[in-house]
């Protein structure tokens, strides 16, 4: 099996999905346009758009497997996925949220999403025609990215983000620790709810000692050495799901903050996570704050819950059989 990841990577996910099929003893290889602070670099290749379209024809020679991220392909007007089409080979689409998340139903289901900045409904549904077109395989996140593509594709997959336990050394709060570090890295200030963050953040200070740390223009590493600092780390309190930075958290042993809808939190039957939105995160913090015990335990609960879900071993094993079923119907 012959695997390419093209053309962006999120949050470094490209990369480790390369590793995990390469462990299986395929090959498989990212090639990413799209260059941040965070310099995601492991098992891909960066290039530039131009490069980027002229491998195509070497690629459609070589790979089996064109995986897709982000409603995004080769060519932005979606024109290769016709000639990987003709050429027979497999193609899945790998959809993360913000490329098709469509206002009408998110806020159906949530009061607190900030749809602001986001693709239109109109753009995100020409798109998912032009895509599923040709591709007939979706994979998602999570549950709640699952109704916006269902409509399009045949068969859509859930797989959970991941991350490589073995390179996370859990760091569990400390029991004694008197002026818990609470971390915060809005990366996207709007859609994570970073100024009500930061106002009940300021608030609580006024009564409680604690000591607070916002995570900007740092690159992956540095900002992974933050997170195995703090006591506590709150993620997003808007969007209704959790993400990477989340899982990295629970995978160095660290309490998280995050907003999980309750029509979602069936689909979790040990989620560990402290959800909290903009109306209970006040209370949520504080009582995270107070309690060196329940910081320690969610700590811990959230490593093992990692280890269940998100390892590279797991999700690996789980994408590898996604791969599998695709090739047996083509």
């Amino acid at each position: 099996m012959k695997v390419i990841h093209l053309p962006l990577e999120i949050a470094g996910q490209m990369g480790m999905y390369c590793r995990a099929i390469k462990k299986f003893g395929h090959q498989a290889i990212g090639y990413n346009y799209f260059h941040t602070v965070l310099n995601y670099k492991d098992d891909i290749l960066p290039v530039d758009g131009y490069e980027i379209t002229n491998i195509l024809e070497d690629a459609i020679q070589h790979f089996d497997i064109f995986h897709y991220h982000y409603m995004l392909t080769t060519f932005t007007d979606f024109r290769d996925l016709e000639m990987v089409a003709a050429a027979g080979k497999s193609m899945i689409m790998h959809h993360w949220g913000s490329d098709v998340r469509k206002a009408r139903i998110a806020t159906m289901y949530n009061p607190y999403v900030n749809m602001e900045g986001f693709p239109t409904e109109e753009e995100i549904h020409e798109n998912l025609l032009k895509v599923s077109k040709y591709i007939s395989t979706a994979i998602v996140q999570d549950y709640e990215v699952l109704p916006y593509v269902a409509p399009y594709y045949k068969k859509v997959h859930v797989l959970p983000v991941t991350v490589d336990i073995s390179q996370f050394e859990p760091a569990y709060p400390r029991l004694d620790e008197r002026y818990p570090l609470v971390v915060h890295a809005p990366t996207q200030p709007k859609y994570k709810g970073t100024e009500i963050i930061e106002r009940v953040i300021k608030e609580l200070q006024q009564i409680i000692p604690f000591r607070y740390q916002r995570i900007e223009k740092m690159n992956h590493e540095q900002a992974k050495n933050m997170y195995k600092q703090a006591d506590i780390i709150i993620d997003q309190i808007l969007a209704g799901s959790y993400g990477i930075l989340a899982v990295e958290s629970m995978a160095f042993g660290k309490p998280v903050i995050t907003y999980v809808r309750d029509d979602l939190l069936r689909y979790y039957t040990d989620l560990p996570i402290c959800t909290a939105n903009p109306d209970t995160l006040h209370q949520v913090l504080k009582q995270l704050l107070l309690s060196p015990d329940l910081r320690n335990k969610k700590g811990q609960d959230g490593r093992k819950f990692v280890e269940k879900y998100h390892d590279i071993n797991v999700v690996g094993l789980q994408l590898l059989q996604i791969y599998e079923q695709l090739l047996q119907n083509k």
